[in-house]
């Protein structure tokens, strides 16, 4: 009798075990791999522009060579930097063709990776001119623009509008491109790596014919 209550004792510890270690690991208690940091924060969009994969970026110098990938279906793309724009890192079509997912536009849950090993360059000081902005000697956008930087778009139909990492859903902004003095105000619709990012109408209505940047700008915040 002893024996068998032994026995009967040995296997409740074994169970209470087995539960303990799996309710550890619902909780987080197990160990588990910490995500990897990303030099970019942030959504991750894409401009129209063709060619092979390739990215444009207000943080890293062209010929800066960076790793995307999408944490929601572990797809990455290596991606070299062939000019400035307004986001961390904005994707051209090849490049977001090879890591997003059906009918997305933006990859929300994502890590980017510098493979060059050399530590990402601090925000630009005010008053500095960041890439793709105009030299201080030369006529540019006024001072009081409310963002910085070349200005592109995604790929989304619907009236104009546009999506930002600065501004809430609702806001309005004018945004105005200088070569030509073709203007449109849009509403931020939701977010994205950029200060403002179009998408495909709103470009349309002040971009030059074949450009699809707008590198001398301003952006108005509309009260």
């Amino acid at each position: 009798m002893r024996v068998q209550r032994r026995h009967v004792l040995a296997a409740t510890m074994a169970v209470l075990a087995a539960a303990g270690v799996a309710v550890g690991t619902g909780f987080g208690f197990a160990d588990t791999a910490p995500a990897r940091p990303s030099v970019c924060s942030g959504p991750v969009t894409f401009s129209a522009e063709g060619g092979a994969p390739a990215a444009t970026s207000d943080r890293f110098p062209v010929g800066t060579r960076l790793r995307v990938t999408n944490l929601d279906n572990n797809r990455a793309v290596t991606v070299t930097v062939t000019g400035p724009s307004g986001s961390c890192v904005l994707l051209n079509a090849a490049a977001m063709e090879l890591v997003r997912e059906p009918g997305r536009n933006v990859v929300r849950r994502n890590v980017v990776d510098r493979l060059d090993g050399v530590a990402a360059p601090a925000t630009p000081a005010a008053g500095s001119v960041r890439p793709g902005a105009a030299s201080p000697g030369a006529p540019g956008p006024a001072p009081r623009s409310t963002c910085t930087g070349t200005i592109t778009f995604f790929a989304e139909g619907g009236a104009p509008a546009a999506t930002s990492g600065q501004f809430p859903v609702g806001t309005r902004l004018r945004v105005t491109n200088l070569d030509n003095n073709r203007a449109v105000t849009v509403t931020v619709t939701g977010p994205s790596g950029s200060c403002v990012l179009l998408n495909a109408a709103a470009m349309d209505q002040i971009r030059e014919p074949g450009k699809n940047l707008v590198r001398r700008n301003t952006v108005e915040l509309l009260r």
